[in-house]
């Protein structure tokens, strides 16, 4: 009688296995889908953000404050978000080289992007209004410190004649624009797979009031900065 007990215990009525059963969208399925179909969304690396953000805050915000003299830490700068945008010109004729865009910067920066259209038609460049002519990303948190992370350490120094980037691509108000000439630098993605080259700006958005600031804090994050001549 004590052993039926105990089968009765372990197993409820119906045969049903017992504690909370997970929604179908926290249980991912191959192919980076979960089980009710849906996509599963790219997570953002953990080790990179949080050593970028341990770096920011035992390493860049000390210097920065004793620098510029500042007294209170809310005052330091420090990164905002970053925006990458792709253009896509030849989509203006054909739609379907949007897709391959999407693409690869969800797997550059682990976030999808949206789909920018242009805004009004110009006629001396074929492009109607409503046209799709590229496709832009705004990271902000976690992914803003992974993708930085990865950028700084691993995309650029894979640049061909690498000799750092520009010191003066600042618009005054703290925020810096980085042109890339092709998507091949980040490791993410399948050279065997890629059919065109597309560049991309990577604008880098700072809560600093001024470019000096802005350029002090890249420069403690590990932005390679050339050389001044």
């Amino acid at each position: 009688m004590a052993d039926e007990k105990k089968q009765k215990s372990a197993a409820p009525a119906g045969g049903k296995p017992q504690g909370k059963k997970a929604k179908p969208e926290q249980v991912e399925a191959a192919g980076g889908e979960t089980a009710s179909g849906k996509p599963a969304r790219p997570k953002a690396n953990n080790r990179a953000t949080a050593r970028m953000r341990e770096k920011y805050t035992k390493e860049v915000l000390p210097a920065l404050m004793k620098e510029f003299g500042l007294e209170n830490t809310m005052a330091a700068p420090k990164l905002e978000k970053i925006v990458v945008n792709m253009g896509v010109g030849e989509a203006t004729q054909n739609a379907k080289l949007i897709d391959p865009a999407v693409s690869e910067v969800t797997q550059i920066t682990g976030q999808k992007p949206i789909v920018t259209k242009a805004k009004k038609s110009i006629a001396q460049f074929k492009v109607r209004e409503g046209n799709p002519i590229g496709v832009m990303v705004t990271l902000r948190g976690d992914r803003m410190y992974e993708f930085f992370d990865r950028l700084v350490n691993i995309a650029l120094p894979r640049v061909r004649d690498f000799r750092g980037v520009p010191t003066k691509s600042f618009d005054g108000r703290g925020n810096y624009t980085l042109g890339v000439r092709d998507q091949l630098i980040f490791p993410e993605i399948d050279y065997a797979k890629v059919e065109k080259m597309k560049g991309m700006n990577i604008t880098i958005v700072t809560t600093a009031g001024s470019d000096d600031e802005a350029r002090a804090l890249l420069k403690h994050m590990g932005m390679p900065f050339r050389a001044a001549q």
